[in-house]
Parts: structure tokens; sequence; C-alpha cells
């Protein structure tokens, strides 16, 4: 599948932005970086990912236009309840809006949060300097090592992914990596192996590693939106086969979840 074109708001150099599309929002998430969270969830993503739980935030017309200053408000009200953890922003693909996520994330430092964002890293070279020190952790999804399995996987090129990834840690910006194991289709282990000592070769700047299973959750959101679910025949990897795909992380030196 092509992937169909987002608006977006600026390239790299984005100046901050007081208005972006807001598709929902978490107030307690504990999945998305340490402690609890309140996550935002930005509209506009250009992959289309075979197994995308949310595919509702794809286009920019899903989501509403908000003001960075009522998030930042509501955020500051719920401030005690966040104090272990803190804002993470997700999608969709923050980085379609640059901008806006500068403004969440000056927005939460000034409050004392801790900052995340959760990329597919895809857009990474709009992330400026400022954005990087704006951001205490990145969560880097990484679908595949392997660029046609990647490419069939989200529609889009890896290239990118793994030059962001690069790049963060040579800057040592910390880092959790995400990888979702679906049977059939990424869970070759040459694939795996090509991955681990990918990420190991990051260095110090990889926290840990999630090995997340393919699940299906996220299914009645295609047929909701008119959309053909390829992976409907797919079941979960086995809790077997998530272990083993772990400990070839683990093999490699690497602190796995």
């Amino acid at each position: 599948m092509t992937p169909a074109p987002v608006a977006t708001d600026t390239a790299q150099g984005a100046r901050p932005e007081a208005v972006g599309r807001v598709h929902s929002i978490e107030t307690a998430g504990m999945l998305d970086g340490p402690g609890i969270r309140q996550v935002i969830f930005l509209s506009g993503c250009p992959l289309r990912c075979l197994y995308c739980h949310n595919p509702d935030t794809a286009g920019m017309n899903n989501g509403e236009l908000r003001r960075a200053d009522d998030l930042l408000a509501g955020l500051a009200r719920r401030k005690p309840f966040l104090r272990s953890g803190g804002l993470t922003v997700s999608g969709g693909e923050p980085l379609v809006q640059p901008g806006f996520l500068k403004t969440l994330l000056t927005g939460a430092k000034a409050l004392g949060l801790h900052t995340a964002v959760d990329t597919s890293g895809h857009l990474g070279a709009r992330v400026d300097d400022e954005l990087l020190a704006l951001t205490d952790l990145w969560l880097l999804d990484i679908k595949s090592f392997d660029p046609a399995t990647y490419k069939r996987v989200t529609g889009v090129e890896l290239a990118p992914t793994l030059a962001f990834a690069q790049r963060l840690a040579a800057r040592n910006r910390p880092l959790w990596i995400r990888f979702v194991l679906v049977p059939g289709l990424t869970d070759e282990v040459a694939n795996i192996e090509g991955l681990a000592g990918f990420v190991a070769g990051l260095g110090p700047a990889v926290e840990r590693v999630e090995v997340l299973p393919f699940h299906k959750l996220g299914e009645p959101k295609w047929a909701a939106s008119g959309l053909a679910y390829k992976l409907a025949a797919t079941q979960p990897p086995t809790p077997e086969a998530t272990e083993s795909a772990r400990r070839i992380f683990r093999a490699h030196g690497l602190k796995v979840f």
C-alpha cells in the first residue's frame, strides 16, 4: 500500500506552534515510558503498518485542533500524579507536527516533567538540536531489520529509521527500542539477529529493548474505518516464540522486556 500524504506544520528547525491536531489523550498511561504518564496522541502518520492498532490516527483530519496552552494547563493540573513519570507524545507519528511537538515538550519541561516521544523515526531528519534536547527519552519502533520486510509492513523505507537511531546514539540520547514480533512476517531468526546486532552496536544509549507480541486488538478500528485488515488470519506468537526472540536480544548483551 502506498502511504497517503499527510499535512505537516514545518520541516527541520520548526518554530514552536501554538495549535496542532490531536487525536486523543490518555491521562494515566503506564506503557509508554517510565512511571505514570500522560500520553498525547497526535494525528498524522506517513506509515501504513499492517498491524497498526490505531489506524484512525493516520489522517490529519481525524484529529481535533487543540491549543497547546490548554493541553499544558491540563498537564499542570495532573502534575502531582505524574511525578513518577511525565509526558509522552505519540500518535500517529508525532514528528509529522514537529513545531507543535516542540511546544508541548517545552511546556512539560517547564513543569519539571520527564518527556518522551514515541516515533517510528522515519521523519527523524525533521528533529533539530532543540527538539533533541527537549526529549528525555526516545521510544523508537523498528518494525523489521530486513528492508524488504520493513517496506511490506510499513509502506516506507527502513533507512531513515536506522539513520535516526544512529544519530540518537551518537548524541547519547536515551533510547528504548520496540520490536513487534509478527508470525510469518518479522519472526525470522535472521531478521531478529540482524536487528539485535544493530541495536547492540548503538551502545549505552539503548536502555532497553521491548519485544512486543503481535495482537489484533486494533482490528475492529480497521473495520470501522472501512479498511481491509490484511493480517486477519495471523495469530499472536506463542509465549515460547516471544521468549525465544527475547533471548536473541539478550545474547547481544541487551536489557530486554
